[in-house]
């Protein structure tokens, strides 16, 4: 494809070359550059792309989009610049060179035009919230498979088009891995796109040009403040908020004080729809009965609005109300029938959030979640709580080479809602295990919570299912849908839901 092509959305000034050049590759990391590549100088967290314009060049680049004057961004390359007489912006190479405000922005027009705008032909479905972006994608795919079609879906737990899996590294990819997806999924036949939109893929303008026929709120609560993702929660809110920027119709959680207030004055009343499970809405929860059955811990939804049905969710908790509310009204926004939204909704699984594992549901019923802060952990275990199991049983341990507030904090939840607690290991890293679980005790002997040490999380959980009794709940809490256990730099394989399978069936 010509380069005059790639570039036909992008605003850019040429410095260098022609337009005309035939790009046949386009990359932002100069290690996977070939020949006649189109090469994406960004500025990251970690590195500056336009310090490897030499690199990329040696490897065959053709071209090369910039965002800055190189002037002190590649030492060899500014002195040879100036040894010949050039100034900062020149590049010493048969390159074509393209200034443009912002590399991310131009990436991610660069690649929907590379891809063919596959995201055009596609209804997209986007979800944004601090907490329930994995499970409402579950919940909005297993419905629109239901009722017979082909879904695509981008999140925490890598992408799927149809059954098929494909690893991806963050919860929202690169957006030429995003358009790249789009592609697969529209040749795959795919009708839906239903994915998670972090924050930081508003903040790195991964979806850039992308519109949402649907753009989902969820919830908003502070997290994802630091070094390397958002200054401030104002600034966290603000990078959610822009998913509205980009969506025709907007579907807002009205049980969250900020998805309220954003739906008060946020977004223009003729593309807004609200869900709640605690008054009217456009679509609301008029009742909520729990439901716990052997292999399923769930809640009947009695809604009314656009709709007037009932729906059996297989999770427990209001707040998975609120994300069925979510998926149910998106979904009868596409002319889904009831009926699918009711087989959908029932069917709806998602490893490792609110995860019953039934192999185990005649011993007690084990839970398995990623719940891995004190927010998501208070909310896991008051939740459970009260469907007034006659023993809470929790266990989990702390992630290494985290703040040891967020630990005291955990204990302290741990210690106001469990009968008792189990501490063991989570991803110590580099840090002694016993000294994360002191952190946590801190928080457990503030509300003189019960607990025991096993340090060997396997040999913790086969404990729990050598003691566990109808009645019990036990709350497998921080690894969820992870597969390893990270200790001094080495992750070896670690499953809890084939730990429990193996132990259950090697007892009978």
């Amino acid at each position: 494809m010509k380069l005059s092509e790639l570039l036909t959305d992008v605003e850019y000034e040429l410095l260098q070359g022609d337009t005309d050049t035939q790009i046949d590759a386009i990359e932002y990391d100069s290690r996977k550059v070939k020949e006649n590549s189109l090469f994406v100088c960004m500025s990251g967290f970690a590195s500056d792309g336009h310090g490897y314009i030499t690199r990329a060049h040696d490897l065959g680049a053709i071209a090369v989009i910039v965002e800055k004057d190189l002037n002190g961004c590649h030492e060899a390359l500014e002195k040879k610049a100036l040894e010949d007489g050039f100034g900062d912006t020149y590049v010493p190479y048969t390159m074509t060179v393209i200034k443009v405000a912002d590399s991310r922005k131009a990436l991610a027009q660069i690649s929907a035009a590379w891809f063919g705008y596959p995201a055009k032909k596609l209804v997209m479905i986007g979800l944004t919230g601090t907490k329930g972006k994995t499970t409402t994608t579950h919940m909005i795919k297993s419905i629109l498979e239901a009722a017979g079609h082909k879904v695509g879906m981008i999140g925490t737990m890598g992408s799927m088009i149809g059954e098929m899996k494909i690893p991806t590294k963050n919860t929202t990819p690169e957006s030429y891995e995003l358009h790249s997806l789009f592609r697969k999924m529209v040749d795959q036949g795919c009708k839906y796109c239903v994915m998670e939109v972090s924050s930081q893929a508003f903040k790195l303008n991964r979806t850039y040009g992308i519109t949402f026929d649907y753009g989902g709120f969820l919830n908003i609560s502070p997290d994802h403040i630091g070094p390397g993702e958002h200054e401030s929660f104002e600034e966290y809110f603000e990078y959610k908020q822009m998913i509205f920027d980009q969506s025709k119709t907007a579907v807002i959680n009205i049980d969250d004080e900020h998805g309220a207030a954003l739906a008060a004055k946020g977004v223009s009343s003729e593309r807004l729809l609200t869900v709640s499970t605690r008054k009217e809405a456009s679509l609301y929860c008029d009742r909520l009965e729990d439901i716990w059955e052997p292999d399923l811990l769930g809640s009947r939804m009695h809604v009314k609005g656009l709709m007037e049905d009932a729906f059996v969710i297989p999770m427990p908790g209001r707040f998975n109300a609120e994300n069925a509310l979510i998926a149910a009204l998106i979904c009868k926004s596409c002319n889904v029938s009831n009926i699918y939204i009711e087989k959908g909704l029932r069917a709806t699984t998602v490893k490792g959030r609110t995860q019953v594992v039934r192999e185990a549901s005649h011993i007690a019923t084990f839970i398995i979640d990623y719940a891995h802060n004190a927010l998501s952990m208070e909310s896991l275990l008051s939740m459970l709580k009260g469907y007034k199991p006659e023993k809470l049983i929790c266990l989990f341990g702390g992630g290494g080479n985290k703040p040891k507030q967020r630990r005291y904090d955990m204990g302290a939840a741990a210690g106001k809602y469990a009968d008792l607690t189990i501490l063991t290991e989570d991803n110590p890293r580099y840090e002694e295990i016993e000294n994360i679980n002191n952190d946590i005790i801190v928080g457990l002997d503030a509300y003189n919570g019960k607990y025991e040490i096993i340090l060997d999380r396997k040999e913790a959980i086969e404990h729990l299912i050598d003691t566990a009794k109808p009645g019990y709940i036990v709350a497998l809490i921080g690894k969820g849908h992870e597969t390893y256990q990270d200790v001094k730099g080495v992750k070896t394989y670690f499953c809890e839901e084939e730990i429990i399978r193996e132990y259950v069936n090697n007892k009978s």
